[in-house]
């Protein structure tokens, strides 16, 4: 397959995907299913579906735990310097000990620290959205391998 297929189809499936959870999540001007970090996710789940971090499991909850370090932060801690590193930290640190690290998640603690997140944006767009990120990257994955398999099948046949 050219590289130029893939890379289209990497892209397209990104698109797709944010697309969707845009149009689905829309509401007056807001768009309660998306966060900049899922368009990081975007590049893991369509380019290297494969690798460990783009896995179900630690796009999930590597978004969930790092959302959640973020809204206890906001409401324990004061905004400065040293509770965005410590939020950040700690983030990084349980994702590693829980297995489940997802490098686009790193910046939840940040966004969410930054502008005042609450206990909400846990569920929404945190973990429904990543829920339907990875339901859509699973589905674009298995029609595109299927559309694969019947070209190569159609090729040797004929």
């Amino acid at each position: 397959m050219s590289n130029w297929i893939v890379y289209f189809s990497a892209g397209l499936g990104s698109m797709l995907a944010i697309t969707a959870l845009a149009l689905v999540g829309q509401h007056e001007q807001e768009y309660w299913l998306l966060m900049a970090a899922f368009g990081a996710s975007c590049v893991l789940i369509f380019v290297l579906p494969e690798s460990p971090l783009a896995q179900a499991r630690n796009v999930i909850a590597g978004h969930f735990i790092t959302a959640l370090v973020g809204v206890v932060f906001v409401e324990l801690a004061p905004l400065n310097a040293f509770s965005l590193g410590t939020a950040t930290g700690l983030a990084v640190m349980l994702m590693m000990y829980t297995k489940t690290v997802h490098p686009p998640a790193g910046a939840n603690p940040l966004f969410i620290m930054l502008t005042g997140q609450g206990w909400t944006f846990l569920l929404f767009p945190v973990l429904t959205g990543a829920i339907c990120l990875v339901l859509i990257g699973r589905a674009y994955h298995l029609l595109r391998t299927r559309a694969l398999y019947k070209n190569k099948k159609a090729e040797h046949s004929g």
